[in-house]
């Protein structure tokens, strides 16, 4: 009777243990996931029962250190050792999880999401595992086109260019009917984690060009028409110097011409005759160039009213291009239900500036002086660089802000958390709370994790800089040209953010004031 019952428990012990077994299963090709936007990882059991109970885990297998991604285990999502880059954008559904539905969703991908993952789930007897490969894509801006000018043949030079892409894309030019033309000159630059692409070409002939970006799902493009004015310019100059060369070997025949019947007078009186008739031709010979002058007048003046009509022809192209930008921008902003960044105003707080700064009385402008101010010296007050803080701090949604920097050659300017270090010799970078850029020894930079170099097209005359606190963002612009800096990424904001600026450390021999603009 004994042996009976231990045989039915150890039966029993082996059908229990063979119901707990599963298969663990995910996508069998990558999954594609475009930069900004959400995706599922997709992993499940098989056959599908509840993994409730069981312990879920998905990792990174291409980080070395703190590889977890997300941790689900005793029926509650575990997330203390998580990668922090992944804070806030991970989640398991527990409706899912009945039905046997791993699956992970990753919310507002980043190019660093790219990788192998692995999705674990574990029972009690029981464990199985799948890896799941992820590439992302980012698309970057508009192409934009620009004319160089003409070259001595003719041909008119196109530089088109796009940044924000991953991987690298794409770019190719094609003609009207849609034939690719060959590059004369390609650059491609990577800044941190996206690609941004230059190509330039010559064109002889008018018609739309087209200039296409591309990676292997998404596709952007622009196009110019040169139309035959472009071309009218150049080929109206080269007539008139041929005409104007031809002037000035008709005007040295003429002297030479003069200098022989001025010494013919002298020497042979009795060929005066012959030599009133040549006058004679050379009389015609004078009409017909003043004929030719006023013909080179009145097309000088054709030149004149074309080159006006091409400069208002080109303003409405620009005008209307503008247009369509922002009528696009409005769309897209609608679409997507962006809310545009909150201009704030900023007033400089002294009570933090350098002894050697002065601020205005409206707390507009600082500038450098070159003796130390009869002030308190406290916690607050900055004493060794020349910086400043604004009176109100921001700890939430996005603000901006933008500060003239013109005539001044040494600056700093950005944002710092409430609590950062303002004695002895900061280093402005987000380890000691400051997001900034500056100026020093006609150079730019930032620093971010490490000194990084700005390579300008011109001296900024006001930058722009955009906050947004939620996403970790801080972004500085050139407000004329429009064009982006540099930008912060990925940081983690959990104190109020005041808004900097600064003329160097210790001393600063230009005495151009720094202002603040609403």
């Amino acid at each position: 009777m004994k042996f009976i019952c231990l045989t039915l428990l150890f039966v029993c012990g082996i059908t229990d243990s063979r119901s707990e077994q599963y298969e663990v299963v995910g996508p069998a090709d990558p999954v594609f996931a475009v930069a900004g936007e959400d995706v599922i990882l997709p992993c499940s059991v098989k056959p599908s029962i509840s993994v409730v109970d069981m312990r879920v885990e998905w990792f990174r297998l291409d980080l070395k250190d703190s590889p977890l991604v997300h941790l689900y285990d005793d029926h509650e999502d575990r997330n203390t050792d998580q990668i922090q880059s992944y804070r806030g954008r991970t989640k398991l559904t527990l409706q899912e999880l009945q039905t046997g539905n791993a699956s992970l969703k990753l919310s507002t991908v980043r190019v660093s999401d790219e990788g192998l993952y692995k999705c674990f789930i574990q029972s009690k007897s029981w464990s199985d595992d799948v890896t799941v490969d992820v590439s992302v894509e980012a698309v970057g801006r508009p192409p934009v086109i620009t004319v160089d000018g003409f070259d001595r043949s003719g041909g008119l030079h196109l530089q088109c260019e796009s940044e924000g892409w991953y991987p690298e894309p794409d770019l190719e030019w094609l003609d009207s009917e849609g034939v690719s033309l060959s590059s004369e000159t390609t650059e491609t630059h990577r800044n941190t984690d996206r690609f941004s692409v230059k190509h330039t070409i010559i064109v002889y002939h008018s018609g739309k060009i087209h200039c296409r970006v591309k990676l292997k799902d998404h596709m952007l493009e622009t196009q110019i028409n040169t139309t035959n004015n472009r071309f009218i310019s150049w080929r109206t100059s080269v007539i008139l110097s041929s005409v104007l060369v031809v002037l000035v070997v008709i005007a040295g025949i003429l002297i030479a011409v003069f200098a022989l019947k001025n010494r013919a007078h002298i020497q042979l009186q009795d060929e005066h005759r012959k030599i009133q008739h040549a006058h004679d031709q050379l009389q015609d010979e004078h009409r017909k160039i003043q004929h030719a002058h006023d013909q080179l007048q009145d097309e000088h003046r054709k030149i004149q009213h074309a080159h006006k009509q091409l400069l208002q022809d080109e303003k409405r192209s620009i005008q209307n291009e503008k247009s369509t930008i922002q009528h696009e921008r409005d769309q897209l902003l609608q679409s997507q239900k962006i809310i545009p960044p909150k201009a704030v105003k900023v007033t400089l707080d002294a009570d933090t500036a350098h002894p050697r700064l002065i601020v205005s009385d409206d707390g507009k402008q600082v500038r450098y002086v070159n003796r130390l101010n009869a002030v308190d010296e406290g916690n607050n007050r900055f004493d060794d660089y020349l910086g400043v803080l604004g009176k109100d701090g921001f700890s939430s949604e996005s603000f901006y802000f933008e500060v003239q920097v013109k005539d001044q050659t040494k600056w700093g300017l950005g944002v710092a958390r409430e609590s950062s270090n303002r004695k002895g010799g900061i280093d402005l970078s987000p380890d000691d709370g400051y997001w900034t850029v500056r100026r020093f020894n006609e150079k730019y930079s930032a620093l971010d994790s490490s000194d990084v170099s700005l390579s300008l097209r011109v001296e900024p005359q006001r930058v722009g800089v955009f906050v947004d606190y939620e996403k970790g963002l801080v972004s500085f612009y050139d407000v004329k040209s429009m064009s982006l800096i540099y930008s912060y990424t990925g940081q983690s904001f959990n104190e109020k953010l005041y808004p900097f600026v600064g003329l160097g450390y210790r001393w600063n021999k230009n005495s151009t004031p720094l202002i603040i603009c609403d």
